[in-house]
């Protein structure tokens, strides 16, 4: 004679795996659709900032003890005046949100020592003020070293001399402080010996995971 109450536990058993694996993908699909849709919300936000272009109107900066610069097109400043390095970079923002710039470190470049590499966030110089790159615009980026104690005061002013060529590495994120990025740029002399001219050489990602790393890694 059949058990019918064994039966009906195992049918009832059954029914709530189907219920369990049926919600479980659910809910799985659920929060992948919410992923993409945050994703590409982000997206929406995300800045990229690039070297302004030659015909980009010359920026005129002023630092705090009324030191003025000018930044050309698609051009770099490094400048020494009374033992201060002053510098300055034209930028535009190739991205869809606006580009809020954190901090900076500069650096004379050196071939083969390394500096593909990430420079650690602790040793950025914050930004005084806050400045912004609107979307699909363009602005500039200006920093200053003024104390000799700072150890690359002696080296960027040897660079600023001899015209060696400088790097600058920029922290920047969307308007809300996130999406934190670090690009880095090269200033290098021109071939007339008339100014510099900014390059990109890489990006980094700081607040998610970056493909290259992994790739680089494996």
């Amino acid at each position: 004679m059949a058990d019918w109450v064994t039966i009906s536990s195992l049918a009832t058993a059954g029914g709530t795996l189907v219920l369990a694996v049926a919600t479980f993908s659910s809910v799985r699909s659920a929060n992948r659709a919410a992923r993409t849709a945050e994703r590409s919300l982000m997206v929406g936000l995300r800045p990229v900032l690039i070297p302004s272009r030659e015909d980009d109107p010359i920026e005129r900066v002023r630092f705090g003890d009324d030191i003025r610069i000018e930044i050309p097109g698609h051009g770099g400043v490094i400048e020494v005046q009374d033992g201060r390095v002053y510098m300055g970079l034209g930028l535009r923002n190739a991205g869809s949100g606006l580009a809020v710039l954190h901090g900076w470190y500069a650096q004379p470049y050196e071939r083969g020592t390394g500096q593909q590499t990430r420079p650690d966030p602790d040793d950025f110089h914050r930004q005084q003020l806050d400045l912004y790159i609107p979307a699909g615009g363009d602005g500039f980026w200006q920093g200053a070293i003024r104390e000799e104690t700072d150890k690359q005061h002696g080296p960027l002013c040897a660079a600023a001399e001899s015209g060696q060529r400088v790097v600058i590495d920029l922290i920047y994120g969307d308007h809300e402080g996130g999406q934190r990025a670090m690009v880095r740029f090269a200033l290098v002399v021109a071939d007339d010996g008339e100014g510099r001219f900014a390059n990109v050489l890489r990006y980094w990602n700081l607040d998610y995971d970056d493909p290259r790393e992994r790739d680089d890694q494996g």
